[in-house]
């Protein structure tokens, strides 16, 4: 869970990012709350305030590791070869599906990107740019198309008996074909 971006956090401000994290993932969106995070710290409310301006903040930095952990699945996804989208999308998929707390989070909502840490979303964002061929609404198209999988996944939208990897492999296809 650690971010290799240049951290403008103080060393409590990571500790409250962490357990923020951990009550995001054990116990949903809807429990992150800055009253259960100072409770996982035996802390009262008002104390984060002093680390954090308001929630958005916190959330900010919960985002920006996120974009962190995901650019890491992402450069180490695949060979770089043909198939690198596929890679790319699995990785995309994994990650959603081991976080979807976090995943939410990050997408669910609109993302205060003047919060972030800079350049962590360009970095997660620019190995599915460059294995779009470096074009911006083909990579655009592949992330809606992963995304709205992903989220239909989560969420189980899908029929019973759904031959869901079937519908990525099509997908899939339709981007890789040249």
């Amino acid at each position: 869970m650690a971010s290799s971006a240049p951290d403008r956090l103080t060393p409590r401000a990571r500790e409250i990012v962490t357990a923020a994290r951990e009550v995001l993932e054990s116990e949903g969106l809807a429990a992150l709350t800055m009253r259960n995070v100072a409770a996982r710290l035996g802390i009262r409310a008002p104390s984060l305030y002093k680390h954090f301006p308001d929630k958005d903040a916190l959330e900010a930095a919960i985002i920006s590791d996120g974009f962190v952990e995901m650019a890491e699945e992402f450069e180490g996804a695949g060979d770089g070869g043909a198939a690198l989208l596929v890679d790319l999308a699995a990785a995309y998929r994994a990650f959603a599906r081991a976080h979807p707390h976090l995943y939410r989070l990050m997408t669910d909502q609109e993302l205060r990107r003047d919060l972030l840490v800079p350049g962590v979303e360009e970095r997660a964002a620019l190995p599915v740019y460059l294995a779009a061929g470096e074009n911006a609404d083909r990579a655009r198209a592949a992330w809606a198309f992963a995304h709205g999988m992903t989220m239909l996944e989560l969420t189980g939208r899908f029929p019973p008996g759904a031959d869901v990897e079937a519908a990525w492999d099509t997908g899939l296809r339709a981007f890789t074909a040249r």
